[in-house]
């Protein structure tokens, strides 16, 4: 929802959106609300989702702060997997924290083609199931 009033969103200031300490999910843009909606399906987990909100510059403290917290990374971005975003915010985990990781980091992204038009685009972004998956592949760890 975007708020009525004048708002500034700071830049390079990421946002915790929901707090846990089991997995971090990191995302940005419409991807969070992808995100938020699925971790409803997965009550049991204590999930913190941060919102990068900007990627250039980047709030990298607060996902890495988070990481060593829970000890567990997924990574969501509508974008193909390949040379992408989600491989720079890797990269950043496992520079800064790959000590505390308990499980790979996981990343659930676009499929490495090229985007369909609108019609079948719910079959190429992210969803539900594949964060779910995501999920349950850093839990058994």
């Amino acid at each position: 929802e975007v708020p009525e009033k004048e708002y500034a969103i700071p830049l390079g200031e990421a946002k915790v959106v929901q707090s846990g300490d089991e997995i971090t999910i990191i995302s940005w843009g419409s991807m969070t609300k992808t995100v938020l909606d699925s971790i409803q399906k997965a009550p049991d987990v204590s999930i913190e989702v941060i919102d990068l909100r900007t990627l250039s510059p980047l709030d990298d403290k607060t996902f890495i702060d988070s990481v060593k917290k829970t000890g567990r990374a997924i990574v969501v971005q509508e974008a193909p997997r390949n040379c992408s975003f989600s491989s720079e915010v890797i990269a950043r985990i496992n520079e800064k924290a790959f000590l505390n990781l308990e499980a790979p980091v996981a990343r659930v992204a676009g499929f490495d083609t090229v985007i369909p038009l609108p019609k079948l685009e719910n079959y190429y972004l992210p969803n539900e199931n594949r964060i779910l998956n995501a999920i349950n592949y850093v839990k058994s760890f």
